[in-house]
Order: structure tokens, then C-alpha cells, then sequence
């Protein structure tokens, strides 16, 4: 089965990952928001 617009998990990682989060002020603004609500933070 051939699955379109298959991302690296490297790349999503780079984009999207905690590391990613943490760089940026309104990164770390969703992280907070989200540990506001009660969600555990994954960090990969």
C-alpha cells in the first residue's frame, strides 16, 4: 500500500518536536498551554 505525503519522522520531529516548541516564545506558550489543561508533554 503506497501512503502519499509520507514525512520523515527526522523532519516532523524538527518541526514539530519539543525542541522545536521550545525555541520559539509562542512555542513555548503552547507547551504551557497544554500543561495548563493537564496533558502530558512528550518530549522525542
Amino acid at each position: 500500500m503506497h501512503y502519499p505525503h509520507r514525512i520523515s519522522r527526522i523532519k516532523k520531529v524538527r518541526s514539530v518536536g519539543f525542541r522545536a516548541r521550545m525555541k520559539t516564545r509562542k512555542g513555548r506558550a503552547i507547551l504551557n498551554r497544554k500543561r495548563r489543561v493537564g496533558r502530558a508533554i512528550r518530549v522525542r
